[in-house]
C-alpha cells in the first residue's frame, strides 16, 4: 500500500512515502485481512522488547497500532511523516500524558543525541530508498547500552525462491542487493541488512523469523490467533534459515547506560541547532527555522511561514 511520493531535489534527503490523508488504518488494518500478521508481530515484538524502559521512540508509529505494547516506558514518542496518522493516534490515546506525537522524516531525524533507550521500527524498512542514511539517523538518537527492534521485509522467503526456481519471476532471491518491486517499496536480503545495521554502529542480538503462514488459504481455514500462536512457537528456530517474508532484529548500541538521559527532546532538523519555545512552536536559535506544536502534535514535516 503507498501513498504519495515527495520529490526529491539535490537539496532534499531521498523520496520518502507520504501517507497524508490514507485510510492505512482502516483499509489495511481493519479491513485488510491481516489480524494474524497483526498477531504475530506482536508475539516477536513482546519477545524481544525490553519490557519497561525510561524513554521509546517508534518510527512509522502511524496510528499507534503498537501503542499498548509500550505501557511499562515511562514516555513514548509516536514519530510518523502523516500528521493525519497522528491524528488518529491522538484520538486514540489521548493528548497529553506519556505519548508524544512527533511529524518528521526520518531522514532528518529533530531528536537530540542519545534522547531514547529503545527504538522501534515495524513495517517501515521496505519504503526506504537509503537505508544506511536513516540507520545513521536512528543510531545517533539511541542512547549507549540502549536497544533498537527493528523489522524488515525479505527477499529470501519460500514463495520468491520456488518461483524463481520455476523461472516465474526473473529477480533472484540470493542477490544481496535491495528489490524494488514497485516504486518506494524495497525488500531486502538479510545478509546485506544484517551488514548495514552492523556498519551503522549496532549489535546484532536476537533475530526471529516472522510470518511463516502468511497464505490466503491458510488464513481463511485457520483462526488467526491460532494461526499466530504457531507462527510465535516457530519464530526463534525460523530464523536459523530465515525463509520468512518478514525478520525482526533487536540490536544492541554499545556502552553503558547514561544514568540519565537529555531532557530537550529536539533538536532543529535541518541545522541541529537548538530549539526555544514560542508561542505554539520550537524556534531554531541557529537557524530561525520556526516549528509548529499547535494542538499536542510537534511539526517538523515542515517549518512555519
Amino acid at each position: 500500500m503507498t501513498g504519495p511520493v515527495s520529490g526529491k531535489t539535490p537539496a532534499q534527503p531521498p523520496q520518502v512515502i507520504d501517507y497524508e490523508g490514507s485510510d492505512y488504518q482502516q483499509r489495511f488494518w481493519e479491513q485488510g485481512g491481516r489480524a494474524y500478521e497483526d498477531l504475530a508481530e506482536r508475539i516477536a515484538l513482546r519477545k524481544l522488547l525490553p519490557p519497561a524502559g525510561r524513554r521509546l521512540v517508534e518510527f512509522g508509529a502511524a496510528f499507534g497500532r503498537l501503542a499498548d505494547l509500550y505501557d511499562g516506558y515511562e514516555q513514548v514518542l509516536l514519530l510518523d511523516y502523516s500528521r493525519s496518522l497522528l491524528r488518529q493516534a491522538q484520538t486514540r490515546l489521548g493528548v497529553g500524558g506519556r505519548f508524544v506525537f512527533v511529524a518528521a522524516n526520518l531522514y532528518q531525524l529533530p531528536l537530540a543525541a542519545g534522547v531514547v533507550d529503545t527504538a522501534v521500527m515495524v513495517r517501515v524498512m521496505h519504503h526506504l530508498a537509503d537505508v544506511p542514511a536513516a540507520l545513521a539517523q536512528i543510531r545517533r538518537t539511541v542512547a549507549p547500552g540502549g536497544v533498537f527492534v527493528a523489522e524488515y521485509a525479505s527477499k529470501r522467503h519460500l514463495k520468491s525462491i520456488a518461483r524463481h526456481a520455476l523461472r516465474r519471476q526473473d529477480w533472484s532471491p540470493y542477490d544481496p542487493a535491495p528489490y524494488e518491486f514497485v516504486p518506494l517499496n524495497f525488500d531486502f536480503h538479510p545478509t546485506w541488512m544484517s551488514q548495514q545495521l552492523q556498519t551503522a554502529g549496532f549489535r546484532i542480538d536476537r533475530e526471529l523469523a516472522v510470518s511463516h503462514f502468511r497464505l490466503p488459504l491458510l488464513k481463511r481455514l485457520v483462526p488467526a490467533p491460532t494461526l499466530a500462536a504457531l507462527d510465535g512457537a516457530v519464530q526463534q528456530v525460523g530464523a536459523l534459515w530465515k525463509l520468512t517474508p518478514s525478520v525482526f532484529v533487536r540490536c544492541a548500541v554499545p556502552g553503558a547506560s547514561p544514568a540519565s538521559l537529555p531532557a530537550e527532546l529536539f533538536q532543529c532538523p535541518e541545522c541541529a541547532g537548538k530549539l526555544t519555545p514560542g508561542e505554539d512552536s520550537l524556534d531554531c536559535t541557529g537557524c530561525g527555522r520556526r516549528w509548529s506544536t499547535s494542538h499536542g502534535l510537534y511539526d517538523f514535516k515542515e517549518p512555519l511561514g
